[in-house]
């Protein structure tokens, strides 16, 4: 089971590692806008965009609390 999740991810790190190439080779893009999309930044980007709906989604929590005690069930992405 675990070398079939260090294949998967190790081949999405891969991915990652290879957008700039590709949008230079393929587009005809600019590398220094190319390695805008390269792995760190992409991996950077798309944490602050999870950690910001995480955000979002606690703040809506807490504003309607009375609303999810009413209905008896809480739904959200969490499975909560």
């Amino acid at each position: 089971m675990m070398t079939k999740i260090t294949l998967i991810g190790g081949s999405g790190l891969l991915i990652v590692a290879l957008i700039p190439m590709i949008l230079m080779g393929w587009m005809s893009i600019p590398w220094a806008i190319a390695s805008f999309f390269g792995g760190t930044s992409l991996l950077i980007i798309v944490g602050v965009a999870l950690d910001t709906l995480r955000i979002m989604e606690s703040h809506l929590l807490v504003r309607k609390y009375d609303g999810f005690l009413s209905h008896g069930t809480l739904r959200g992405r969490g499975g909560i």
